[in-house]
């Protein structure tokens, strides 16, 4: 591994750690996928750089490509067409996904056997979920960018998901993010702080004169 690679992976683990909304909010309300895309089980977080994949619908070869790569830290960000009457992702791939030292799955599609990967402890987060198998003779993409959720996503992207959705970063923004995802939520605990002594967000947020206006209040 680079010292670069080395470098955007402790940047990427950090910006984790604020969570996708306040990413989101912190690069100016940017990159959020369709919350139709979500994780399969509770408690589900992934972070890490995406590896792009366009894959016809019901059909998943081009996901056992790219699991013949080496894909430490990477997130698979899979544009499956929005395509949920077949599932292309199941038990097996998570454990080839394992193995092949992946972060995560992004899919715009539909995977299958949620309690066993749930199990295997690997975070996915999909549009939908199908039984139906899928063919293995379809040609698609690796490594060009797509579209996920209606967001255009690059390879080498950041992707940061959890509970509350997940947000896609610019590879050359990552930095950019991290310095102000931290000022966001230094600013978010001094809000709170506030809060808890006594202040009112009306009064914090500057909204009181906003509400009197619209007749909310004296």
């Amino acid at each position: 591994m680079s010292i670069a690679t080395a470098h955007h992976n402790e940047v990427v683990s950090e910006l984790a750690t604020f969570g996708a909304a306040t990413v989101h909010e912190a690069i100016g309300g940017l990159g959020a996928l369709d919350p139709a895309i979500r994780p399969i089980a509770a408690g589900m977080r992934l972070a890490g750089r995406a590896r792009v994949v366009e894959v016809p619908p019901a059909d998943n070869l081009m996901l056992h490509v790219a699991l013949s790569e080496d894909l430490t830290g990477r997130v698979l960000v899979v544009d499956a067409k929005s395509y949920v009457h077949a599932g292309p992702w199941g038990e097996v791939m998570t454990t080839a996904a394992i193995a092949a030292g992946c972060a995560g799955l992004v899919i715009d599609g539909a995977v299958r056997d949620v309690e066993s990967i749930a199990r295997l402890g690997f975070p996915v987060f999909a549009r939908g979920l199908s039984i139906r198998g899928t063919d293995k003779r379809g040609v698609g993409r690796i490594g060009e960018e797509i579209v996920v959720g209606g967001i255009r996503i690059a390879d080498g992207d950041t992707i940061i998901g959890d509970g509350d959705g997940l947000v896609s970063v610019p590879s050359d923004m990552t930095a950019l993010a991290l310095q102000q995802s931290r000022e966001r939520a230094e600013k978010e605990m001094a809000l709170m702080q506030a809060i808890r002594e006594g202040a009112r967000t009306l009064d914090l947020l500057n909204l009181r004169e906003t509400a009197r206006s619209l007749g909310l209040m004296a």
